[in-house]
């Protein structure tokens, strides 16, 4: 068994509160969780109303296949025009 998590340093530019700011991160992760069946939550940065991280995790025995789906997570992230990826690490357990 092999899991591999993805953390993600995001800006939300346009929140102008901790309300917005939850509102994109919940259709962010609702929508991750829901098309690449994988856990995912804001890590850190509660309390910020513009930054936040979050995690995404996902349990394989095929390394190969943990990998596509996180990167394909990324490019996901990286395409919503609501938040920018300011930095992101990929680490298998």
């Amino acid at each position: 068994m092999i899991i591999g998590v993805l953390t993600v340093s995001i800006e939300i530019p346009e929140s102008n509160s901790l309300k917005d700011k939850r509102q994109v991160l919940r259709s962010l992760l609702d929508g991750i969780r829901i098309k690449y069946n994988v856990s995912a939550a804001e890590l850190d940065r509660q309390d910020s109303r513009r930054f936040s991280t979050i995690g995404v995790a996902c349990i394989s025995s095929d390394r190969n296949f943990i990998d596509r789906v996180l990167n394909s997570v990324m490019t996901r992230i990286k395409s919503n025009p609501r938040l920018v990826a300011l930095d992101y690490t990929i680490e298998f357990l």
